[in-house]
């Protein structure tokens, strides 16, 4: 299948942005860490990447949006992802007792699913049926 084949797949595209969102957020995490708790710089960090990605899943992902209303229910997605992310982290890092650099990354490979299903009911218009 050829580059721009794999372009037209929203999904694909869905990855590519949350991995440039990705290698950001977690690079911001990093710096962050050097004087900042773990849960507070996963916090600031994944606020910056909830603004990235709202322009890159408005402009390069779905392409479309319902006006004010993604805009609105946007940060809700995250807020979502969010949550089950920083419960994530904190079993990675309290109960697994597994490394708190690599916390964030498990989040998100967990997350991922609902994360795409939720944006896409954000940014894509539903078709209402014709009677």
């Amino acid at each position: 299948m050829k580059l721009k084949n794999l372009l037209e797949i929203k999904f694909v595209r869905f990855l590519l942005t949350g991995g440039l969102n990705t290698a950001l957020t977690y690079f911001v995490y990093l710096i962050l860490m050097s004087f900042l708790p773990y849960i507070w710089s996963y916090s600031i960090s994944y606020v910056c990447g909830i603004f990235l990605s709202f322009m890159l899943s408005r402009f390069f992902v779905f392409k479309e949006h319902q006006g004010l209303k993604s805009a609105l229910l946007f940060p809700f997605v995250y807020l979502a992802q969010y949550i089950l992310g920083v419960v994530i982290v904190w079993l990675w890092v309290k109960k697994l007792l597994l490394s708190e650099y690599l916390a964030p990354l498990a989040a998100i490979a967990l997350t991922l699913p609902l994360t795409f299903v939720l944006s896409k009911l954000v940014f894509v218009k539903s078709v209402k049926p014709s009677h």
